[in-house]
């Protein structure tokens, strides 16, 4: 560190003498130090570092008196700081900041002079003043300065700011009331015009997000689709190998779940027609072919997922010819509707079609419904020719390397296709 250029101030003398008796004792062992008095010195080395602190930004606060930051070409106090001393940028704006504080209140200024709070109370006890009503009594502000301050000697930097959330309770119930409502109704038209979503798809068949919702918003988001994650609802479709907790992965399928479950006809409508996903795709695909279909976005997908979506989902499959002329735009009682009775899904219902006989049986709320023989090759849609099926296994059934069996008793089997 630079040697000090002049030693006339008391303050500058008082530094280089504490300096000088540090380094006196700096290669002395501690061995001999018993436990009561180590204790007892490490509290005094804290509150040393209290007093270094506040005469710290004490000096900051003259610094800036002088326009030494201005003078040297800095564009801020904080910047010049960081610099100067190799602090790092957050480290001296935060001071800056605590020395700000502490010109403003002067009972949290003397408590750390005397080594009674240190930075990390300090920077809390000035937050929490500072989000005060403005229009608040000096006085009152003053009694709760008073009451941070004194609370510091039993709580830490987190406890102290719990207390700062509720500080204005402590002084005037009726205004913390009023100033709560404000803030509340203040962090929530914030959060309202927060509300962002944007994707993108990478082109490798994954679409990509980032999203930002009001609290109350997510909430909803998250218990919808812990509803569909949960262990409880994943022991129940998937047997008791599934999941214990839900993950990132199951999160993920469980919101996907939850958008491809959503009733169409809860959607606004456009041009007289509710949102509605195209997919086009070839004859020979639709009747089982490896062609790809495309839907009306642009994004291509295979014919097996093509396949899966019309099973259920609210879609219309546009079929064309060879010069694509449409040559089936949806078909009558295509889809399963809400008035189709679901197959049995008593305790003593077959299982949903898995590898393992053991898998158990699917909430009526957590299956797909799948024509046993597929529609596209004249599969009727009603009871008799259709299964309950979990999502995982109804993705398996539209794969072409697995064949699906039927088995006496209601029940179904995939073999690898060799």
């Amino acid at each position: 560190m630079t040697a000090m250029a002049h030693h006339e101030h008391p303050v500058t003398r008082a530094l280089v003498e504490v300096r000088q008796k540090l380094a006196d004792v700096a290669q002395v062992p501690l061995w001999s130090m018993a436990a009561e008095q180590a204790t007892s010195t490490l509290e005094e080395i804290l509150a040393v570092e209290a007093q270094l602190a506040e005469l710290k930004t004490r000096t900051l606060t003259q610094v800036e008196a002088l326009e030494v930051p201005r003078q040297s070409g800095a564009t801020s106090t904080g910047n010049w700081l960081a610099v100067r001393t190799n602090l790092t940028r957050a480290t001296a704006f935060r001071t800056v900041r605590v020395a700000a504080g502490l010109g403003r209140y002067d009972q949290v200024r003397e408590a750390m002079a005397e080594g009674r709070v240190h930075a990390e109370q300090v920077e809390v006890i000035v937050r929490a003043l500072d989000d005060l009503p403005d229009d608040l009594d000096p006085a009152l502000v003053e009694e709760a300065e008073g009451h941070l301050v004194t609370e510091a000697g039993r709580f830490d930097a987190v406890g102290l700011k719990k207390l700062g959330r509720r500080l204005l309770e402590v002084v005037d119930q009726d205004a913390a009331d009023a100033h709560e409502a404000k803030l509340l109704e203040k962090e929530e038209r914030d959060a309202q015009a927060a509300m962002r979503l944007t994707m993108y798809d990478d082109g490798h068949g994954k679409v990509h997000g980032r999203f930002v919702l009001d609290s109350t918003t997510g909430a909803a988001l998250r218990k919808m689709i812990l509803a569909i994650a949960a262990p409880k609802h994943q022991a129940a479709t998937q047997g008791p190998l599934g999941e214990r907790k839900p993950t990132a992965e199951r999160m993920g399928q469980a919101f996907g779940e939850l958008i491809n479950r959503y009733p169409v006809g809860k959607l606004p409508q456009a041009g007289g027609l509710n949102a509605t996903l195209v997919v086009t795709m070839t004859l020979e695909s639709l009747m089982g072919g490896l062609k790809a279909a495309q839907l009306d976005t642009g994004q291509t997908i295979s014919a097996s997922l093509a396949r899966r979506m019309a099973c259920e989902a609210g879609i219309i499959p546009a079929a064309l010819g060879g010069k694509s002329e449409v040559l089936d735009l949806g078909r009558s009682r295509r889809f399963h509707s809400g008035s189709t009775p679901a197959p049995n899904a008593s305790s003593n219902s077959s299982p949903p079609a898995a590898v393992r006989s053991t898998a158990a049986t699917p909430h009526p709320d957590s299956t797909h419904l799948h024509h046993t023989i597929e529609w596209s090759l004249g599969g009727r849609t009603d009871l008799d020719n259709t299964i309950m099926i979990c999502g995982p296994h109804h993705a398996r059934a539209h794969d072409p390397t697995y064949q699906l069996t039927p088995i006496p008793g209601d029940k179904f089997t995939f073999h690898r296709r060799t």
